[in-house]
């Protein structure tokens, strides 16, 4: 099984009620329903007041690396993957559970 996190950090000037980020969070509703290979999909905005924190959160599952790179290869993420980078930046880890 396969762990992919991903932390989100608004860039500067783009705030959480930002249309873009808005429309970005809500690219990721619905995309277990598109890709068989997610396990378990949980998304949502951070709430916490710490000034290390991100601002947005992914946690998914997959049975295997290939399962992952379906994922990252499929449209549906390709597409809302695209819409985050632009607004923000990413960090990613990527862990055997």
């Amino acid at each position: 099984m396969i762990r992919h996190l991903v932390l989100f950090k608004l860039n500067e000037g783009i705030a959480k009620d930002d249309e873009r980020a808005l429309a970005a969070a809500k690219g990721f509703e619905g995309l277990d329903q598109q890709i068989p290979e997610l396990l378990e999909w949980q998304t949502g905005w951070n709430v916490s007041p710490r000034d290390v924190a991100y601002d947005f959160a992914l946690n998914s599952l997959f049975a295997d690396e290939a399962g992952l790179n379906a994922y990252a290869t499929h449209p549906a993420h390709v597409a809302v993957a695209q819409q985050w980078r632009e607004i923000a930046t990413l960090v990613v880890a990527d862990f055997e559970v």
